[in-house]
């Protein structure tokens, strides 16, 4: 018997509920993996606290970011910004024997496997738009105008990159010539804050925010890069899709506020891959 690939994300710990749930959390075998799609929290203190918990309690802890932890929140006494923060991060999960999308990708062996788990950080474009849109500065007018603008757009600072969607082709452009250099027959689990589709967006309150959440370039990487399954956050809308015969998992604990609509406690970890027969997938 072998341990599973469990996925979480948008633990957001700050959240007096959520930092208990973290508390609690376990695997259920000594060689779980846990996958972290981002959003486990916005002051980097807090993010390296979650990190050497789980890094402790997991065999092999993988994290990709979230909009949240590049944030430069107002509250955190760490001051860097953009690029800048986001390799501190790096620094601290290397720190801690966590895998980043800087570092190489693992391989889990279990029954499922092998499948390469790439960790992904690839930010947004703006290209997620309303019908007729034509352009991100179009999109992003309209969407000012219905009152809809997500808080990235004044706590990241993407400095040397002109904005956000200029960072995300800079990380476009290095992620995808790693994953080309992948053997043709490697199978992959990709795990990305953000999906990397569009149609996951399409059942949003506010369909303008899709603006903040992906990119049409990694519309076929699913395919493209052999995935088994595709796992994502951000939404905080935890549910299992399929897309051309992909499964991909959006893993989101989610704010309190929204866990409670759905049960008296937040969610814990999705299964991903198991090395254990006839576990059900949604238990962790």
């Amino acid at each position: 018997m072998s341990g599973s690939l469990l996925a979480l994300s948008d633990l957001h710990v700050a959240y007096g509920e959520n930092g208990a749930a973290l508390d609690a959390l376990r695997p259920r075998h000594e060689d779980d993996w846990l996958l972290l799609a981002g959003d486990v929290g916005e002051i980097l203190s807090d993010v390296e606290a979650a990190l050497r918990l789980l890094s402790r309690r997991f065999a092999k802890v993988v994290w990709a970011p979230g909009n949240h932890e590049l944030w430069s929140h107002p509250r955190d006494p760490a001051t860097l910004r953009g690029p800048a923060r986001y390799e501190r991060l790096v620094d601290t999960c290397r720190a801690l024997g966590v895998v980043t999308p800087e570092d190489p990708y693992p391989v889990w062996q279990g029954p499922g496997g092998p499948v390469t788990v790439v960790p992904l950080f690839l930010l947004y474009d703006y290209s997620f738009r309303q019908p007729g849109v034509r352009t991100a500065r179009e999109a992003l007018d309209l969407a000012a105008e219905r009152g809809v603008v997500c808080a990235d757009e004044s706590l990241i600072h993407p400095e040397p990159y002109p904005d956000a969607a200029a960072w995300c082709r800079a990380r476009l452009a290095v992620t995808e010539r790693r994953l080309a250099a992948l053997g043709p027959d490697v199978r992959t689990v990709l795990v990305n804050h953000f999906p990397l589709v569009r149609e996951p967006t399409r059942v949003l309150r506010h369909p303008d925010f899709a603006l903040w959440c992906g990119t049409e370039a990694t519309a076929d990487w699913h395919l493209r890069f052999r995935a088994t399954a595709v796992v994502y956050g951000h939404l905080h809308i935890p549910r299992t899709t399929w897309h051309d015969g992909v499964r991909f998992e959006e893993v989101s604990m989610g704010y309190p506020r929204e866990w409670r609509r759905r049960g008296d406690r937040p969610p814990g970890p999705r299964l991903i891959l198991t090395g254990r027969p006839g576990l059900p997938k949604e238990r962790a």
